[in-house]
């Protein structure tokens, strides 16, 4: 697999007894310690949340990336401006090298700042997105304050929020792989695990991501552990391919049949070429790359050597990896990104009363509060 580094997303699937994995454990020794200690510290008051002005929804995860998140939230924050709510999405800004407390990823209308600053998933987020302001700080307190006070942003969805815990919110929705829900089940950096498995009794929902041929059932820690707390299913489904430097988009069977080139630079990658296989492709070559990668010309220009060696018509990737290429100098008439849509599979309308139920339970606690305030402090 190309890129630098170790191949996280290997080790953390695998139980290996090797040298290596017992040094790992070592590590995540302290991690959980320190992991449990902040939990702790939340639960007793040490450390105080921030309360924002409006509903918070948290869309996160308890592994370290794979779970399709960003397409999670981008279905999300569609559905809610479309009730009327004003909504404002907010991230840290993964390995994004901005400098700002508080950066404005986008007003909802024009993009304000590059892929490099933003980190892939706000960058990707503000270009599916129109109408909805994306704000990044590695505090989402002030970047909702910004939203709230800029835009009257009033619903705030936290990208990757679950374990945010300075910043309070209303629901917490998070997501699990079904394929893999856990790993091989050890913390960070043995396993993918950033909190262990039974902090999952915070969460309001769980949706089960990439449910695909793998079923509709719930794995039994699920069920067994939380039975109190919904399950839903998803896929992430094939929406469309689109070639931007010609500004076409076709259906997603347009490649059925056709020799394809693909490579990607995300968690697991390989889900990326069963896709495109499950469209009907013809996969000539294959490349999986680093999550996160950041590509250089000199891959490109490999990628369309090796294009010309195997006789592929169409260069093919996922359009997070597209958003870093896209800045490089050059031109790539024959390149594509496959766009994708997250679809919940069963259960749709009770999964968004649940968060409308609990929208206007805030809302109510909400109102009573500042009667009772008033009534407190009528005035003169």
């Amino acid at each position: 697999m190309g890129g630098q580094g170790p191949d996280w997303s290997r080790i953390h699937q695998t139980e290996s007894p090797g040298f290596w994995s017992l040094l790992l454990a070592v590590f995540s020794v302290p991690y959980g310690m320190g992991s449990r200690f902040r939990l702790w510290s939340y639960s007793r008051g040490l450390f105080k949340r921030k309360i924002l002005p409006g509903f918070v929804i948290s869309v996160g995860n308890l592994t370290s990336g794979g779970t399709g998140k960003t397409p999670a939230v981008a279905m999300l924050a569609r559905w809610a401006l479309g009730k009327g709510y004003r909504v404002a999405i907010l991230s840290r800004g993964y390995r994004g090298k901005y400098n700002d407390k508080v950066l404005e990823v986008s007003d909802g209308n024009s993009i304000k700042a590059g892929p490099m600053e933003t980190g892939d998933e706000p960058y990707l987020l503000a270009n599916k997105l129109s109408r909805i302001p994306l704000i990044i700080s590695k505090r989402r307190y002030l970047a909702g304050l910004f939203a709230h006070e800029k835009f009257g942003c009033d619903f705030f969805i936290l990208d990757d929020g679950f374990q945010h815990l300075e910043l309070k919110r209303d629901l917490d929705i998070v997501l699990i792989d079904a394929e893999n829900p856990f790993g091989n089940g050890h913390l960070l950096p043995q396993g993918p695990l950033r909190e262990p498995v039974s902090q999952l009794a915070r969460a309001d929902a769980f949706i089960l991501t990439r449910v695909g041929s793998h079923g509709h059932k719930a794995p039994d820690l699920l069920t067994g552990k939380f039975p109190s707390t919904p399950v839903f299913c998803a896929n992430h489904m094939p929406s469309e391919i689109v070639f931007p430097c010609s500004n076409e988009a076709h259906e997603p069977g347009f490649i059925k049949g056709k020799p394809v080139l693909g490579f990607a630079g995300i968690a697991r990658p390989e889900l990326f070429r069963e896709t495109l296989v499950g469209l009907g492709a013809d996969v000539v070559y294959f490349k999986g790359f680093k999550d996160h990668y950041q590509f250089k010309s000199d891959d490109m220009h490999a990628l369309i050597q090796a294009k010309k060696r195997v006789g592929a018509r169409y260069i093919l990737t996922t359009e997070k990896d597209w958003m870093r290429i896209a800045s490089l100098d050059m031109v790539f008439p024959e390149t594509a990104y496959l766009g994708v849509e997250f679809v919940l599979l069963s259960d749709h309308d009770r999964f968004f009363k649940i968060i409308t139920d609990r929208v206007s339970e805030v809302t109510q606690a909400g109102q009573e509060n500042d009667e009772n305030s008033y009534q407190t402090h009528p005035g003169p």
